[in-house]
């Protein structure tokens, strides 16, 4: 049986143990797949595991004994599932594998929002502390998270992490009930209708997937109905929001700033109008990539494809 991974480098730089996926078959290993080399990567495999490489319908029509895809991520929408339901093509995705370092990296953000740790570090390098009168000094705002009001918007898995973890350290947390959403309930954090959410929030984070009701989720309108001093938190998906809209509230100082780990487009191409926004930061879609939450997701695509092999196929999303 031949095994390929499309995508192998993110997944594994070097650190981890490719070799229980090995003894399940022939394994064949890409570092990246560029989309011209797809269909002949795939044409005789009847295993393929790919992160964010595509799997559109011609190159489906084009691997005549694919039987499994397995997904080495949580979203699934590299994958036209149709197509893959139409071959009998059974794919599989790892949920909560990266739930623990997403929440801590969603914190990570936050708080360099609030106490702009690096750029502090880099005045303390360029001898800025050493030239003041006092003990202490800071040229950025410090904001105190006890008792602001945290609005999670996707209160899954990850979402209820950040949410105790806010809760933790003196937050007010609510959960935004999207529109056209079903109503729901949480004894711990109450739902709140989306515009009566806004209202309130001094931190928005964004924990929900990007659907149709959810892209561009923050857009000019939305962001019109924000205070000034609102941070937005986004470790989800870069679709969630309208990046140009949201370039120009930060340069309007319309909202207080934005941490994202995530863009619309990634690598971001150079004119991305977040990349020189002001009060804005951004790391490399690193919130999943601790090497515990790797490990996982890599053991987790291992017991994906027994099962399959076992007749009893697990996190089937097609």
């Amino acid at each position: 049986m031949k095994i390929v991974v499309l995508d192998a480098l993110p997944l594994n730089p070097g650190d981890l143990d490719w070799s229980p996926l090995a003894e399940l078959g022939v394994l064949q290993l890409h570092n990246n797949t560029r989309p011209e080399e797809l269909s002949e990567r795939i044409a005789d495999a009847e295993i393929v595991f790919s992160n964010k490489v595509k799997l559109p319908r011609e190159a489906l029509e084009a691997a005549p004994n694919l039987k499994m895809i397995g997904v080495l991520a949580t979203g699934y929408d590299i994958v036209d599932i149709e197509a893959a339901r139409e071959k009998n093509i059974t794919v599989c995705n790892v949920p909560s594998y990266s739930a623990a370092f997403t929440a801590q990296s969603t914190l990570a953000l936050l708080l360099e929002l609030t106490h702009h740790v690096g750029a502090h570090n880099n005045a303390v390098e360029d001898g800025l502390w050493t030239k003041q009168e006092y003990f202490s000094f800071w040229n950025y705002p410090l904001v105190e998270l006890d008792g602001k009001t945290l609005v999670i918007v996707g209160l899954g898995n990850i979402g209820r992490r950040v949410a105790i973890i806010a809760k933790a350290i003196g937050m007010n947390v609510i959960a935004a009930q999207l529109p056209g959403r079903e109503n729901k309930t949480d004894a711990e954090f109450p739902y709140v209708c989306l515009d009566e959410a806004l209202a309130q929030a001094d931190v928005i984070s964004l924990h929900c997937p990007a659907t149709p009701q959810t892209r561009g989720l923050i857009d000019a309108e939305l962001l019109a109905q924000l205070k000034p001093s609102t941070l937005i938190v986004n470790a989800s998906r870069g679709a969630l929001v309208n990046e140009a809209d949201l370039a120009i509230a930060l340069e309007n100082q319309q909202i207080a700033g934005y941490a994202t780990d995530v863009l619309s487009s990634e690598p971001p191409p150079k004119d991305n109008p977040l990349l020189h926004a002001p009060n804005c930061v951004i790391t490399p879609h690193l919130s999943w990539a601790s090497p515990e939450a790797r490990q996982r997701l890599l053991q987790a695509s291992v017991e994906n494809l027994k099962a399959f092999l076992n007749g009893a196929p697990q996190n089937v999303v097609s």
